[in-house]
């Protein structure tokens, strides 16, 4: 019996949406598609939210139109990292499409098809867009291919080995061939191969070049739509007036001068604060200005940021709870002829994406759909639906642009979604766009935490380094919320990742926890725990080093493990990049090395600084990155360039403060400063070739970069900064 066939009928909307979720479904790699439905699996022609008559959808993240363009369904959200370029090339290398008809598209929210590999959920973070993505999106190119082919091979009556793709031509020698548009509906008859054949690296086409990304002419025209663009027809923007101080709540609040506001709508008291609905943004900030509430600050924060630096650096000083112990641990110290100590301390930090968070959200008595650009897609869908009362099978998250996140909007308590769901809630059906400004965003909390390290290590008296400790204090970003239960008896990894699992030998040595609690929220902020570990960590690494008498960079050789070949490589690497020959001062510059792997990315750097009126200027960094197989060399460069223009900037300038009574003192950008392009030094970036399977980018270029400046400015000026902002360090 043939296999069965079904088309896209605008009068029909439920037969194309069980057609396409019945094909789509079982095409995610993985999973077995049932017998009943293996004719139509990928033979989807259109599909509801397409439109196009004749498209062939073969998976869940493969689209060809009869114009012979080819779509990926993008599953991470794409925020200017590069996963719209870095994955719609693997699926073009194995389809042997051409770079021109490829097309990236956003993948809605949909954890069954679209969940990342690495957590079970739908979500982006932690630089694994790419790495459990690698052979999902290969196989799917690959499975699209092998049923272009096998209806090639029908229609022309050849056999499918003789058949060969290239550059989105599909041909035979007889003198056949075919766009991939005109194969579409033949190739939707076919079964799909459940384990096709990938190529080997030799093979490679597209892998490995510097392919242009596919949103640059969309962000640069104004086409690309982030959820800020967002506006339909009756919507009313909300704007919510959040506590001044973490932890308090609203006692009471007067909305009359609010509501004479022209253009205010309505006022709604939330869990959240209390909400303003206006006809505009500025209708609705004035509302909000005119509010009066009282706040109820009897569980509020209210210590200032140095009485918590002093709580934290008492709870460190204590030792905390074993994290890692190699050997005898601290005690291996004891013995020491001499004993380095240094702590560090690192303020809460914002994200200070340049879009701050907004989010669109359309209530109706049967459902309810959002735009906004969620990283969490499975949590904010659940945060959406319960609040409403809503089955999640009846709310829709378009997942759109986001202008940056550096981790702000992955929340694991999905709080933005949820002030969305709740000032639906609050006013009923209707179509609502919530929008943080920039205030609310750096006054908002879910920062990195403010973190203590304390540093202990011992000499013998020929200066052999014979034990080393480190106590980490901060709060845990996991507990109390839905990644807690990735935590291991109590511990949260995240909070001083980077401290342990070192590469080199350092003798006997522990690392320590001691995890504090506090009212203000917090939040992974880009690299998460390796933004302070690798900063605390390679700065007093320095500091053993001189005590050793040794160079920085042959001291740092010597010390690796064994079995530390790709840390060795990224340093020699770099080294040769920057000329390194064991001077770190020389024509009025300093020279600073640092070593971070983060996210199993391999990253060394070098910063050549100068002292300008008492502070670094930094004239240019060399960068070695080791992430495995290079997809996009220009997606990898331009993250590692990202990665240390932000890092710079955080390690120079930015700090967040509470005052006394505990309210935050900074607001803007005027306040919290970001690196200006004339601070921004020349970056040069190499990466080792290697067949290893590619790991994350968007993250590991950050680490480095701190410590390599401070090393460098103690080279050239002999002060160590042991407290992050380098401008608080100058002040003190």
């Amino acid at each position: 019996m043939p296999p069965t066939r079904w088309r896209a009928d605008p009068m029909n909307k439920q037969l194309s949406r069980r057609g396409f979720l019945a094909s789509s479904a079982g095409l995610v790699i993985g999973l077995t598609l049932p017998m009943a439905g293996r004719a139509q699996s990928g033979a989807a022609l259109a599909f509801e939210g397409d439109g196009t008559e004749g498209t062939f959808a073969p998976n869940a993240f493969v689209r060809v139109a009869p114009d012979d363009t080819v779509t990926v369904m993008i599953k991470h959200i794409e925020f200017g990292q590069g996963p719209n370029t870095g994955l719609a090339t693997l699926v073009a290398e194995e389809m042997d499409a051409d770079w021109s008809q490829m097309r990236a598209e956003s993948a809605p929210a949909n954890t069954e098809l679209y969940k990342n590999l690495a957590f079970g959920m739908q979500g982006t973070g932690g630089s694994t867009a790419m790495a459990n993505s690698y052979m999902q999106m290969r196989k799917a190119g690959a499975a699209a291919r092998a049923m272009l082919v096998a209806a090639a091979a029908e229609e022309w009556g050849v056999p499918a080995s003789e058949i060969s793709v290239e550059n989105g031509t599909v041909s035979h020698p007889d003198g056949h061939s075919s766009g991939f548009g005109a194969l579409a509906e033949k190739a939707a008859m076919q079964t799909v191969p459940q384990d096709p054949a990938v190529k080997s690296a030799d093979q490679f086409r597209l892998i490995g070049t510097d392919l242009p990304k596919l949103d640059t002419a969309a962000k640069s025209n104004g086409t690309a739509t982030f959820t800020m663009d967002i506006y339909r027809d009756g919507m009313l923007t909300v704007v919510v007036a959040h506590p001044p101080k973490f932890g308090a709540t609203v006692a009471s609040y007067d909305d009359a001068e609010a509501l004479k506001v022209p253009g205010v709508e309505a006022v709604h008291q939330i869990p959240q604060g209390v909400a303003v609905y206006a006809t505009s943004t500025y209708a609705a900030i004035k509302g909000r200005n005119a509010l009066t509430v009282e706040w109820d600050d009897s569980a509020a924060e209210t210590r200032s940021t140095d009485e918590m630096y002093e709580a934290f650096s008492a709870a460190a000083a204590e030792g905390g709870r074993d994290a890692e112990v190699h050997g005898d641990g601290a005690a291996g110290i004891a013995g020491a002829a001499q004993v380095i100590e240094a702590e560090f301390r690192f303020p809460y930090l914002a994200h200070a994406p340049m879009e701050p968070l907004d989010g669109v959200l359309e209530v109706r008595e049967d459902g309810a759909e959002a735009w906004m650009g969620s990283q969490f897609p499975t949590l904010d869908l659940s945060a959406i639906a319960g609040p409403l009362g809503l089955d999640p099978a009846s709310v829709k998250i378009n997942v759109l642009y986001a202008g940056g996140s550096f981790g702000r909007r992955a929340q694991d308590t999905a709080h933005f979604a949820s002030e969305l769901a709740e000032i639906g809630k609050a006013a009923g059906p209707g179509t609502y766009k919530l929008v943080w400004t920039r205030e609310d965003d750096i006054h908002g909390g879910y920062y990195r935490p403010l973190t203590v390290h304390r540093f202990r290590a011992g000499l013998d008296e020929g200066g052999a380094l014979l034990g080393w400790e480190n106590v980490v204090a901060n709060q845990s970003i996991m507990a109390g919320g839905p990644m807690a239960q990735m935590m291991q008896d109590g511990m949260d990894p995240t909070s001083y990742e980077g401290s342990s699992n070192l590469p080199y030998d350092l003798g006997h040595s522990r690392v320590g926890w001691a995890a504090q609690e506090n009212p203000v929220s917090v939040l992974w902020w880009r690299s998460v725990g390796h933004s302070h570990t690798g900063y605390a960590a390679e700065v007093f690494l320095d500091m053993v080093l001189e005590a050793q008498g040794k160079d920085p960079l042959q001291g740092r050789l010597d010390l690796l493990r064994e079995d530390g070949d790709r840390y060795r490589g990224v340093l020699e690497k770099v080294a040769e990049m920057a000329g390194w020959d064991g001077t770190t001062v020389r024509d009025g510059k300093g020279y600073g090395i640092a070593l971070v792997k983060s996210f199993n990315t391999y990253v060394a750097e070098i910063a050549e600084v100068s002292d300008q009126g008492g502070f670094p200027k930094v004239h240019r960094v060399w960068c070695a990155v080791d992430c495995g197989v290079a997809v996009n060399p220009n997606v990898i460069r331009a993250q590692m360039e990202g990665g240390i223009g932000y890092g710079l900037g955080s390690v120079l300038f930015d700090e967040i403060t509470l005052g006394d009574g505990g309210e935050v003192q900074q607001s803007n950008f005027d306040t919290y400063r970001m690196l200006r392009i004339h601070e921004m030094p020349e970056v040069v970036v190499e990466i080792i070739q290697s067949d290893a399977d590619p790991t994350g980018v968007g993250e590991p270029g950050l680490p480095p970069i701190g410590p390599a400046v401070a090393n460098a400015w103690r080279a050239l000026t002999g002060k160590t900064v042991t407290r992050l902002p380098f401008t608080a360090n100058m002040e003190a």
